[in-house]
């Protein structure tokens, strides 16, 4: 069963190996414990029977969020996982005051391009060569 539940400190682990499996450029724990404690982030794991099984989050400031994590295990691919992370990121953003949602996306990822798509993101323009490793431009998303 798929449970989502808020980040807790003692997340930060699974969530960085879930990043580094998928990311060249991954987050540390540090950076997972940072967000976790900050007033101005939230965060949420995905749990297939008790198994941490992605995470996503967001920063916000004012009437703006954005997304800067979304990531599953391959394994879980194809099943909605990401999509019910982001959902619940763009409910959560919503209770908190949130009318603007944007994020990055690597150009070459077409699976997430479409994820946010269909859930109602536009896209905003490119960002030349934000990504390392490799080199790539970065799709700006966004949802009003």
């Amino acid at each position: 069963m798929l449970t989502i539940r808020e980040m807790c400190p003692e997340d930060a682990e699974a969530a960085a190996q879930i990043e580094a499996e998928n990311f060249s450029r991954p987050w540390k724990v540090s950076g997972f414990l940072e967000a976790v404690q900050s007033a101005n982030a939230v965060y949420f794991v995905a749990e297939l029977d008790g198994v941490i099984t992605g995470y996503a989050g967001m920063w916000t400031a004012l009437d703006e969020g954005e997304i800067t994590n979304v990531s599953v295990k391959a394994s879980g691919w194809g099943n909605g996982i990401g999509r019910q992370l982001v959902e619940v990121l763009l409910d959560a953003g919503k209770k908190a005051g949130v009318s603007s949602f944007y994020l990055e996306v690597r150009q070459s990822n077409e699976r997430a391009i479409s994820l946010y798509r269909s859930c109602g993101f536009e896209e905003a323009g490119i960002r030349k060569n934000f990504y390392e490793a490799p080199k790539e431009h970065a799709v700006v998303m966004c949802k009003r």
